[in-house]
């Protein structure tokens, strides 16, 4: 080969890797990352709650290819966190991770009820959050969904003020759920409403200057009369006695239920969260009584860079939960020596 043409190849190959580079650099400044499709869009549904007797709403999230299939898929139920709705988990990242997970995300909303049955209920309402979430959500799902309807094909998960809900939900319907996971949980809730009521004071639900305001912290929602902070907030009591705080608390049903008998449990929390001790106070009492568990403790604050970041962890956790349950096993061992036995 003349040295003119050696050149001639040198250039035309440098050309072609420039060429591919660039291209690898357009792709990565449009799809960053491995997700290289669109955030899966979520849709509102309505339905008539005869737990709460009123119309209500969730979001839902299908798989990427649901039209295209007749398989049932799991179903994973978020939890917002208190002042917010049904809509805070489009805004954590939920819509671009699900593309990595074969399953069905629903998004429930329950005011500013913490997820409990109250005790009183005031003004003509009936507020039996934990049933419109354990019954006429699910129930709702399942009829409407090729979901799997059954405790091997569900999960739930939450932030903060959901994060107490789908622990103390999920343990007091183990039969309900197979994977139950927290992020910056108020997991102590209930508990410190007993030591409130103890005291001859009545529980706390929400700050009085937010429940006075007329904004919400995720706006769009799609239900009159039942938007602002104010109007989200049920009226009535959670609990009168302490008693009743007691039968929600995550603190004691997690001892009263057998081991074998136990959801999964996923919790995590930022190291500069302020809700980090009871966490793990939580995690000290799984310890001692030799309960499993999956944690997650890195920095962060009581936030949405927080959770957003943490969601993409617990959703491939609980994804895979739900996995080994549906298919009754965990996955292959490989043995490097099986062909030398």
């Amino acid at each position: 080969m003349s040295y003119l043409k050696r050149i001639l190849s040198i250039f035309t190959l440098a050309c072609i890797l420039g060429c591919s580079d660039m291209q690898e650099q357009d792709v990565a400044k449009k799809s960053p990352g491995h997700i290289d499709y669109k955030p899966i869009s979520a849709k509102e549904y309505k339905f008539y709650s005869e737990s709460v007797r009123r119309e209500m709403v969730i979001n839902v999230l299908l798989p990427r290819l649901y039209e295209q299939s007749e398989r049932r898929y799991p179903v994973l139920y978020l939890c917002h966190g208190l002042t917010s709705n049904y809509h805070e988990f489009e805004y954590v990242g939920v819509p671009e991770y699900l593309n990595r997970f074969d399953m069905i995300v629903v998004m429930v909303d329950v005011g500013n009820s913490w997820y409990v049955n109250w005790a009183v209920s005031g003004d003509g309402e009936q507020n039996n959050f934990a049933d419109h979430v354990c019954k006429d959500i699910i129930g709702y799902v399942d009829k409407n969904f090729r979901t799997i309807p059954e405790r091997k094909g569900r999960a739930i998960n939450g932030i903060s003020m959901g994060g107490f809900g789908a622990i103390s939900l999920g343990l007091s319907h183990p039969d309900l759920f197979c994977s139950i996971g927290s992020h910056s949980g108020a997991l102590g809730w209930a508990k410190s409403q007993k030591e409130v009521m103890e005291q001859g004071k009545k529980p706390w639900v929400i700050w009085e200057q937010l429940a006075e305001d007329t904004l919400t912290r995720y706006r769009g929602i799609e239900l009159p009369g039942y938007s602002t902070p104010k109007e989200r907030t049920p009226h009535g009591q959670p609990f009168v006695t302490p008693e009743q705080a007691v039968a929600v608390d995550p603190f004691r049903l997690v001892l009263e239920i057998p081991k074998d008998k136990l959801p999964h449990i996923y919790l995590d929390c930022g190291d500069e969260d302020f809700l980090i001790k009871t966490t793990r106070e939580f995690l000290q009492l799984l310890v001692e009584n030799n309960i499993p568990f999956q944690f997650g403790q890195s920095g962060g604050k009581h936030e949405e860079d927080y959770w957003g970041r943490e969601l993409s962890v617990s959703m491939a956790v609980q994804y895979a939960v739900m996995l080994r349950n549906i298919w009754g096993r965990e996955f292959e061992i490989y043995d490097a020596y099986a062909d030398k036995k």
